[in-house]
């Protein structure tokens, strides 16, 4: 009789810690996923859902660069970042340039258009590749808005992880289902931005064959709902 009795009492001793191991799972498991639901996507969803207006994939910043004997112009595309808006005007804004998109409009494919953009983005010889843009490095380039007059547009220009302030004379359009921002020519100066590349202002021994330190620009973006 007392070895029955100590067999059910062994039986249900099992039992109870069996279900007690279950319970335990189900509320890891049940945990685990309220923790993954909660989670804050990355990406294109959270940037969606930080900004009211996305960018448009067709929006760009126009290039120009000069020297003495000659100019080079081209497109970068902006790829992502947002818009929003407040009381019909830009609340706050990102635009994201991709800098694997450099690309050089002037020159025809065969003569010196895969060069020059090789050059530009770094993706050509080892040891050039930090005399432009090192798009390997540095993927990407950003404009963060921070005011607009109505007449001058002005926000912290990110290149190659050098931050500084610009100011560029710009329209801004605003409407219920777009943000449109188009600027005039406007100059920075690539030295600022660690890019010294062919720079009189850096190296003294060029005589003509240097690059000038301004870059021109024009903004074409837009950013849609």
């Amino acid at each position: 009789m007392k070895k029955l009795t100590l067999s059910l009492a062994v039986v249900t001793a099992m039992v109870v810690v069996s279900c007690n191991n279950t319970n335990t799972q189900q509320n890891a498991d049940t945990e685990s996923t309220t923790t993954e639901q909660m989670m804050v996507p990355e990406g294109t969803e959270a940037e969606a859902a930080q900004f009211a207006y996305a960018v448009d994939p067709m929006s760009v910043v126009e290039w120009i660069g000069s020297k003495p004997v000659g100019k080079h112009n081209g497109t970068v595309n902006v790829t992502s970042g947002g818009v929003n808006v407040e009381n019909g005007a830009i609340k706050n804004a990102e635009f994201v340039l991709d800098m694997n998109t450099i690309t050089d409009l002037d020159l025809k494919a065969g003569d010196g258009k895969e060069m020059l953009e090789a050059h530009l983005k770094g993706t050509g010889k080892d040891d050039a590749a930090d005399d432009f843009f090192n798009v390997k490095k540095y993927p990407t380039a950003k404009f963060v808005f921070k005011s607009f007059d109505g007449k001058t547009l002005t926000g912290d220009l990110t290149i190659k992880e050098v931050t500084k302030e610009i100011s560029f004379p710009a329209t801004v359009t605003v409407t219920d289902n777009a943000v449109s921002i188009v600027s005039k020519s406007f100059k920075i100066n690539r030295v600022d931005f660690g890019v010294k590349y062919g720079s009189k202002s850096v190296f003294d021994n060029l005589k003509d064959k240097f690059i000038n330190d301004d870059i021109e620009l024009v903004v074409k973006a837009k950013a849609t709902k």
